[in-house]
């Protein structure tokens, strides 16, 4: 892998991990367009997951040093419960998730059901709930759906901000949360996939190189907080259904190239 493989890669993570699009089948997608080899690849998203938790938490660093400074205060908790289904799911089917990732034919369906969830979201009312009214019981709801993201091409953002929405959240509020949820499983991804190095199941950074890796942590760093601003101007002025048109296409346009362009595009089977 080279640096202008790194940079690309570490665009889409940074702009798909926060944007309702779906970060780990655009980063399928685009690591089977680019012809970059799996140990690679996972070597990398340690790097790349690391920035965009940096993004997160340089974009929310107040919120985060308050519940720092307050563990057991109210957000901290529902944050931890939302992120107990996601690690029940990860635990009991984490096998069969992972096996996922290495079939294509998932993407082009992962980014429709996306494009319903987004459009979905749209057709909802503004919500007037904010912390305060937070039930642990929403958070459990949201949290599933997180745990339904853990899919390839099933976006986390796109299916915890429309839940929330759902369950009657006022949108900034929906957004915020949906974003502070991020920070375990990111972190949690960084983590395995460490787990996944020492073991010596990746490349070494020696043979993808520091100054790709750091390039690549670069451009993830930097469009992550782009995107985290972004999202949050389209949800509070009721944009989503935009990126639904986008999935819709690209999910489309991946299984119309499944089935009929089999030969030439060999890559994305």
């Amino acid at each position: 892998m080279d640096l202008l493989d790194a940079i690309i890669l570490g665009i889409v993570q940074g702009l798909t991990e926060f944007l309702p699009v779906s970060s780990s089948g655009h980063l399928v997608f685009f690591q089977r367009l680019l012809g970059v080899d799996e140990a690679s690849v996972l070597t990398v998203s340690i790097a790349l997951h690391v920035a965009t938790l940096l993004a997160v938490l340089v974009f929310y660093w107040r919120k985060i040093l308050d519940m720092i400074k307050h563990p057991f205060s109210k957000l901290p908790m529902q944050i931890v419960a939302a992120t107990i289904p996601a690690v029940l799911l990860t635990v009991l089917f984490g096998d069969l998730i992972e096996s996922t990732y290495t079939n294509p034919l998932v993407l082009g369906p992962g980014f429709i059901f996306t494009g319903f969830a987004l459009y979905f979201s749209e057709k909802i009312g503004n919500g007037r709930k904010g912390l305060k009214e937070l039930k642990t019981s929403d958070s459990l709801i949201i949290g599933s759906a997180q745990g339904i993201a853990l899919l390839p091409a099933v976006s986390r953002s796109g299916m915890t901000i429309t839940s929330s929405l759902a369950l009657g959240l006022d949108r900034s509020f929906a957004a915020d949360f949906s974003f502070l949820m991020s920070i375990p499983p990111i972190l949690g991804g960084a983590l395995l996939d460490g787990v996944d190095y020492l073991k010596g199941n990746t490349a070494s950074i020696e043979s993808v190189g520091v100054v790709n890796l750091l390039a690549g942590m670069a451009a993830a760093g930097i469009t992550g907080f782009l995107a985290i601003k972004l999202m949050l101007a389209a949800v509070k002025k009721m944009k989503l259904k935009y990126f639904s048109y986008y999935v819709w296409a690209l999910g489309a346009l991946i299984i119309i190239a499944q089935l009929f362009f089999r030969d030439s595009l060999s890559w994305l089977l």
